[in-house]
Formats: structure tokens, C-alpha cells, sequence
């Protein structure tokens, strides 16, 4: 029994898939040197000190923090301890602050030893498939105009972005920009006029969304939103100040603007440590009462609303 399992150690180190092997309670009882490299690599939870940790109570540990994938997980890993189903199959993704990733994950039961019923959860990497997929929804999720993603797609992007930060505990912030007397420029020099200062403002936003938590999204008419993931009020702040800059030297004409005879921008600006309590939707309030307050006050300038949000 025991050369049975040391041969099939010695596959399992062959797969390129992340490989755990554990009993009916969750403990670990092996992993492959795909684990063990992958974990060195992004400072995961279990790495090499595996040895006694219980992957059931891991699992537990992310889904007590709100974890919705989690969640999913350890209901389907339970589901085939307790023969339930015969396996499971579950895709989720592992971004890093880099890049996107993303895995499927595979639990099946392994018959290796007749006093311990054992399970192997595989992880393979599946993030080609889903970057083709996500490319392919998002040209359905672009403004025409401008070539950013429109509202539809800010709406799904800031929740999954938002979960994201719940999950692991990171800060998130969001900026909501509008032209200033947009309508003037309109009416002063034409509708194309306008419409190629629209191109031109997102050209400059998209300079601004280089991660993969980042997004800058054409909101609704001469207003854009700028969603910082894992960035708190103080970073935020820099990187804002710095758009509104980058829009004003674009030097595009509006002589009728009482602010100045160029383009100006306004931006209301709100950051959060979200827990699973907090609502994404008051975040995009007091980023919309941030905006309102910079109008409010003479225009072409960042203001940031303080309250219980940081």
C-alpha cells in the first residue's frame, strides 16, 4: 500500500495542475511541487508548511470573512466527502495585483488507501479561456463614442471589484469626473466638437486603469467613473489630482466657461475599507455628493466628502 502511495506521489509532481490530496475531515495529506510552487510565488495561505493544516478549515476561515467564493467552494468539497456527488467542478478566479487569473478546480474521491478515504482537489489554470472570454464580452460592454467600458459594464465590474476587496480585506476607491460646462462646448462649437472632446478625455482615462482591479468607464453623458480597487483615500487622492490635471492640459478650447477658457474637470472622490456589512451602493453616494460639493464650490477641482468611509 505504501509503494502504491509513493507512486502516486511521484505522478501527482509531474502534473503541472496545483495538486492537494486530503482525508474525509480536511486534513492535507499531501501536495504536488506545483503547490508548493505556485504558493511560494503568491504567499498562500498553505504553502510548505502544510504539514497539519486542514484545508476544510481554511476554507471556513475565508468564507467567515464573506468570501463568496469560498463559500461555493467548501459546500462542493463537502458535497463529495459526503458522497453527495460524485465530483465537483467549480471556476474562480485568483487575480494578483499584476494580473488576472483564473482556476477550476476539481475534486474527486481517490482510493489509495482502504483505512482513509482520501480526496484530491486539483486547481488548473484556466485564465487563456476566460481572457478570451472576457474579451470577447467586453467589446458588448464599450461605449461606441469613446471606446471605454459603459455603464452596464461599470456596474458588473464594481461589484465583482467590491467583493473582491471584502474578501481580502483591501480599501477601494471610486471617482465619479464630469466636464465641466460641457454644454457650453457643445453649443459654442458643435456637437462634433463635443464629440471628439469626449475622445480625446477618454484617451487620458484610459492611461489611468493599468491593473487589473482598475477601471475607467464612460458613466452617462460628459461623466466618467474611475474605479481604484485596493487603493485607499490617500493614493487615490494623488492619482486623481493627477487626472484632473492630465484633462486640463489637454488645453481644449471653452471660451464661454466661467471657470476657464479651456476644458476643466470636476471629481468627487470616496474611498472604503468594505467589510460584508458596508453596501457598494453608498460608496457610489458619497462619491456623487463628493462631485456635487467640487461643483458646488467653483468647479475644476477634487473633493473628497469625509466620513466614516477611509
Amino acid at each position: 500500500m505504501m509503494e502504491s502511495y509513493g507512486l502516486l506521489k511521484s505522478v501527482l509532481d509531474t502534473i503541472t495542475e496545483h495538486i492537494v490530496v486530503i482525508n474525509h475531515t480536511g486534513n492535507i495529506l499531501y501536495v504536488n511541487k506545483s503547490w508548493l510552487s505556485f504558493a511560494k510565488k503568491n504567499a498562500c495561505l498553505i504553502d510548505n508548511a502544510w504539514y497539519d493544516v486542514n484545508y476544510l478549515n481554511e476554507c471556513d476561515k475565508a468564507t467567515a470573512m464573506g468570501d463568496d467564493f469560498a463559500i461555493k467552494a467548501v459546500n462542493g468539497i463537502r458535497s463529495v466527502i459526503e458522497a453527495e456527488a460524485e465530483c465537483f467542478y467549480f471556476e474562480y478566479p485568483c487575480h494578483s495585483p499584476d494580473e488576472k487569473r483564473w482556476f477550476l478546480m476539481r475534486v474527486m474521491p481517490l482510493d489509495i488507501m482502504e483505512e482513509c478515504k482520501c480526496f484530491v482537489i486539483s486547481h488548473h489554470n484556466i485564465t487563456e479561456r476566460k481572457l478570451a472570454e472576457e474579451k470577447m464580452l467586453y467589446l458588448s460592454r464599450i461605449d461606441d463614442l469613446t471606446g471605454l467600458p459603459n455603464r452596464r459594464y461599470f456596474d458588473e465590474f464594481f461589484d465583482m471589484e467590491w467583493r473582491r476587496c471584502v474578501r481580502i480585506g483591501a480599501p477601494i476607491s471610486l471617482a465619479i469626473i464630469d466636464l465641466d460646462y460641457f454644454k457650453l462646448l457643445n453649443d459654442s462649437y458643435g456637437h462634433q466638437a463635443g464629440d471628439e472632446c469626449l475622445k480625446s478625455v477618454s484617451s487620458v482615462l484610459k492611461s489611468f486603469h493599468k491593473r487589473p482591479g482598475d477601471l475607467c468607464a464612460r458613466y452617462g453623458g460628459e461623466e466618467f467613473a474611475v474605479v481604484y480597487g485596493n487603493t485607499n483615500r490617500d493614493q487615490a487622492v494623488v492619482l486623481v489630482i493627477e487626472l484632473q490635471r492630465a484633462i486640463r492640459s489637454l488645453n481644449i478650447p471653452n471660451e464661454n466657461s466661467p471657470t476657464l477658457p479651456t476644458l476643466t474637470a470636476s471629481i468627487g472622490l470616496a474611498s472604503i475599507h468594505p467589510n460584508k456589512n458596508d453596501n457598494k451602493d453608498d460608496l457610489i453616494r458619497i462619491a456623487d455628493e463628493s462631485l456635487y460639493l467640487a461643483k458646488g464650490n467653483g468647479r475644476d477641482q477634487v473633493f473628497v466628502k469625509l466620513d466614516s468611509y477611509a
